[in-house]
């Protein structure tokens, strides 16, 4: 992804403190009933792809994460190492790591699930004067039914740096079955940014794909997967390369 100029880093940090002080604020009095559960999750990938655009340069990512259920609400904490900034910044940026903080309801009604939250990427660091910050809040809605989902998220902010593209959407369609001892899926995704004077709307939106199988074995869950995107020269980096094209990942990962 590329970045461009404009904007308040600091405001990012408070803007993170209070997701998390809130999140804490909701979580205490279910946490005084015991009905909470607390998961965790860290795995590997030979490729961090999101939204089918790899974010550290086509190279491996170790990634972990907590959650906590209370009910139907649920809050969480996830975080991964990524270089597409610093990769872009020409020396004069210097942040590697992505945590993502997100809170949310689900449910099911008869067959059909729901689940909708908000998700804020936070991109610690230290960037040069006038740049726009990458962090990013996400508002989302899913809905599923027997293995199909249908999920649209809508970016409150300015998206992960571009200028002006607050009100971007992103849409994802994805299928998910058991075969054979294996869960496989596809997916298929559009991501909308809009226009501005020097940006054109078809520049950097592009629609992503992507099929996988995934099974168990000795504790740990292996996914496979063949990821590709139409993602144009916004997507290529400061090393020539297509963050977007198509590649085939591996992912280990334990849940706790």
């Amino acid at each position: 992804m590329k970045t461009s100029p404009a904007s308040l880093i600091a405001a990012s940090g408070l803007f993170t403190t209070a997701i998390t002080l809130g999140s804490f604020a909701v979580i205490a009095p279910a946490m005084a009933q015991s009905t909470s559960t607390v998961s965790a999750n860290v795995s590997l990938t030979t490729d961090y792809r999101f939204r089918g655009i790899s974010q550290n340069n086509l190279k491996p990512a170790i990634q972990g994460g907590f959650d906590l259920e209370f009910g139907q609400a649920y809050v969480g904490t996830w975080a991964s190492n990524v270089g597409w900034l610093a990769d872009g910044g020409g020396g004069a940026v210097s942040s590697s790591v992505e945590m993502d903080l997100y809170g949310g309801y689900k449910g099911e009604s008869g067959s059909l699930s729901y689940d909708v939250g908000g998700l804020y990427y936070y991109y610690p660091g230290t960037y040069p004067s006038g740049f726009n910050s990458p962090d990013t809040l996400e508002i989302y809605g899913g809905i599923g039914w027997q293995g199909l989902g249908l999920k649209v998220s809508y970016a409150a902010t300015d998206l992960f740096g571009f200028d002006e593209s607050d009100g971007s959407t992103y849409i994802d369609l994805s299928y998910e079955t058991e075969l054979a001892g294996y869960t496989v899926g596809a997916h298929v995704g559009n991501q909308q940014i809009p226009s501005t004077d020097g940006r054109s709307s078809s520049e950097c939106s592009y629609t992503d794909w992507s099929v996988s199988g995934a099974r168990s074995f000795g504790g740990f869950d292996f996914t496979l997967a063949y990821v590709d995107t139409n993602a144009k020269d916004c997507y290529t980096n400061a090393f020539n390369k297509d963050l977007g094209k198509g590649t085939v990942t591996l992912s280990v990962g334990k849940s706790f």
